[in-house]
């Protein structure tokens, strides 16, 4: 088989992965959104199905063939072509590694694993979702063994979402954050209380849908590609860079809390929309890791969403879709929008104490993959957590332990990528500085500026670099988590004035 010839198969070979990965994406989409609850079961064998044929595809005698044609001709490859080639090897590997039968097992308990989830929360009642819980622990420790048996099983849990990222290195990072974040929250405890009892005044929802339109608009979401769903925890979906949904859940008196998650998933969107064309189909489209996808949701979220310059541009729409709130001033939403205390729900945590929050998951995590805390005594693990990371007392469950949808969909690992995400993003704050005055870009309804420096920088490659090349290159200089940590004092310095 020629170059050429293993190319244009391995082609052929990725639009084929991708059609499955399409329709078992748009299958869990709607599951998420719209399906009955009674369709999980016709849902459940037709992800099975597809899922079967999906593995058979990825590590049949057709893949091995293209695999050993690109090895074979390695040098020959483009920079592109080869890290294709690095990353088919990678995935086949860990596929070969699991048995078919239990690959397929296991994608149907998700599928049942997200509605059983979704019922226990709502009722609050951890004991629905335990044996799925304790299924879903057991299968990640079972593949990890398979896969990868040299490397810690909650190491391995932590490169699928961030290649690279192991426990020495979260432990130094949050040792970092730590040892900023607490003696600031102290401070900020002593200061004079911002108020921010306004944000409870009632926002109806049909409003509400109107101002995320709006700021879908102002962040440079295209309609024609993205659409907003609504769920009860807020994600996004990147198919390609031709479609993408994101969606946000509504709550009357907490408008802020749509406003945030449609701006955060706003940038995640971004991020898959604007792969380069000629990555499209391939194993090169849509972000390279969930650490650098974090990091564009993160940095719209919180470094430009509650910027004082991010709320002043979208403060007059605020108040024409609730005149309620004309008696606030723009700098009064900016403080209230900005608020740092401790409090129970990671989507709606403050900036400065959200890293406390991933902090509680990273060791709850730790502890499920060790064995050390069985699957029944979780809730309570939860609980003490939160009482010694945030001085909070849990009242349920559903506030509680089935807060989050992540593990409910296997994503154990997950977590840490939200913090890591943040921390990238300020040192991405650092950078662009040096090329433009980045709030009065924002001030300026030029957030153009913003996202064209994000696609030169980040977007464009898609997932051509590996997480921490592409970090390097963009910052221009090594990872360093003191940016963040600079950033938060800074910033909140100015919102207490302290």
């Amino acid at each position: 088989m020629t170059t050429k010839e293993a190319i244009n198969r391995l082609n052929q070979l990725e639009l084929q992965e991708f059609a499955y990965s399409h329709a078992m994406g748009i299958l869990s989409y709607d599951d998420e959104t719209v399906a009955p609850k009674g369709s999980v079961v016709p849902r459940g064998k037709t992800m099975g199905v597809l899922s079967e044929l999906s593995y058979k595809l990825s590590t049949g005698d057709e893949a091995r063939e293209i695999l050993d044609a690109l090895k074979e001709h390695y040098d020959e490859l483009s920079p592109e072509d080869k890290r294709r080639a690095d990353l088919r090897d990678k995935h086949m590997r860990e596929l070969r590694a699991i048995p078919m039968e239990e690959y397929v097992a296991y994608s149907e308990l998700l599928n049942e694993a997200g509605n059983v989830w979704r019922e226990a929360k709502n009722k609050s009642d951890y004991k629905l979702f335990e044996p799925y819980l304790g299924k879903i622990i057991e299968t990640q420790k079972r593949f990890a063994g398979l896969v990868r048996p040299d490397m810690d099983p909650y190491d391995y849990c932590l490169d699928q979402y961030e290649e690279g990222l192991t426990q020495e290195k979260c432990e130094a990072f949050f040792g970092t954050l730590r040892a900023h974040i607490v003696p600031l929250l102290e401070k900020i405890k002593a200061a004079k209380p911002i108020d921010a009892g306004f944000l409870s005044t009632l926002f109806p929802v049909e409003a509400q849908r109107e101002l995320s339109k709006k700021v879908m608009a102002v962040e440079g979401l295209p309609e024609e590609n993205c659409i907003l769903g609504e769920v009860e925890h807020p994600f996004t979906t990147g198919f390609s860079k031709y479609d993408v949904r994101i969606t946000t859940h509504y709550y009357e008196d907490a408008f802020l809390s749509s406003l945030y998650s449609v701006i955060h998933e706003g940038g995640h969107a971004l991020y898959d929309l604007h792969s380069d064309d000629r990555f499209c189909f391939t194993s090169l489209e849509g972000g390279v890791s969930m650490g650098v996808h974090e990091s564009q949701s993160r940095f719209y979220e919180n470094i430009i969403g509650r910027s004082r310059e991010f709320v002043g541009l979208i403060y007059p729409e605020i108040v024409r879709l609730c005149p309620a709130l004309a008696s606030h001033s723009e700098e009064e939403l900016w403080r209230a929008a900005n608020v740092a205390q401790p409090s129970l729900i990671r989507t709606e945590a403050d900036e400065l104490t959200y890293p406390l929050h991933i902090m509680v998951r990273y060791e709850m995590e730790k502890a499920m993959i060790r064995g050390d805390v069985k699957p029944a005594d979780l809730p309570q693990m939860w609980n003490a957590l939160y009482k010694e990371y945030l001085g909070i007392d849990v009242p349920d469950d559903k506030n509680g332990i089935l807060q989050d949808s992540h593990w409910s969909g296997g994503g154990i690992g997950y977590f840490p990528s939200y913090a890591l995400g943040s921390a990238y993003g300020a040192q991405l704050l650092a950078k662009m500085r040096e090329d433009f005055d980045v709030r009065e870009a924002v001030r300026s309804h030029q957030l153009i500026k913003v996202n064209n420096w994000l696609e030169d920088k980040i977007w464009k490659y898609g997932s051509l670099y590996k997480p921490a090349e592409l970090m390097e290159k963009a910052f221009g200089a090594p990872f360093d988590p003191t940016y963040y940590t600079d950033y938060l004092e800074r910033k909140f310095t100015e919102v207490y004035g302290l």
